[in-house]
């Protein structure tokens, strides 16, 4: 992993892979299967300078060229593989989220974005969040709900020895929450922050079987 030990080692100008629904959070790892020739020339691209590459999801526009959404995380590729057929297999592991900037145009097949860094700092600190042992249980108990609803299940013991970081980082990657929901969880202003959501919408969720309305759309 490359030395990014502060917001200045961070690059400004990254290329960006809009994905609705994907999720990078900082720390976690995301599985990718490219095959569109623009995000393979991205990769090879990526691949022969630092290795980065932004994951942002969109807010309307046209099909053609989907506006960005305002905050977004950048990755660095961990794993490369290549496919007899030509995808690429690659892993990003999340370093530090972003705000989009200005968008340049450089006549690229792909986009570029300046990327903004500066709230959140504390996505390459190590330390884990203090939560209270009343807040555990909440969040306990409401993930029991929303499995046991979606007919879901999850590894209780790795999950209980888990750093709570590392946890709520899996769920809200892995888990089957909305586009919408899932940039509540980007743009949480820390780690407690995104606890909270993710525990308010897991409650939500399974509170009312009939209502398929989603609360952050």
């Amino acid at each position: 992993m490359a030395p990014y030990r502060t917001l200045a080692d961070l690059p400004q100008l990254i290329p960006v892979f809009p994905l609705d629904g994907a999720l990078l959070l900082p720390g976690g790892e995301l599985p990718l299967q490219i095959f569109e020739p623009r995000y393979l020339n991205m990769v090879d691209d990526a691949m022969a300078g630092d290795r980065v590459i932004g994951m942002i999801q969109t807010r309307g526009g046209t099909r053609a060229r989907p506006k960005l959404s305002g905050v977004g995380c950048l990755g660095r590729i961990t794993s490369y593989a290549e496919t007899s057929d030509g995808r690429y297999l690659i892993t990003l592991t999340g370093l530090c989220r972003f705000e989009a900037g200005e968008e340049l145009d450089l006549r690229l097949p792909y986009r570029q974005v300046r990327a903004k860094y500066d709230r959140f700092g504390d996505d390459l600190d190590d330390e884990d969040a203090e939560v209270s042992e009343p807040a555990r249980a909440r969040f306990a108990s409401a993930l029991k709900r929303y499995l046991n609803r979606r007919e879901l299940d999850i590894d209780w013991e790795t999950a209980n020895e888990a750093p709570l970081e590392a946890l709520v980082t899996s769920l809200c990657m892995g888990l089957p929450f909305e586009p919408a929901e899932k940039q509540a969880f980007l743009e949480a202003p820390d780690l407690a922050g995104r606890f909270e959501v993710l525990t308010t919408l897991l409650e939500i969720d399974s509170s009312d079987p009939d209502d398929e309305s989603h609360p952050l759309q």
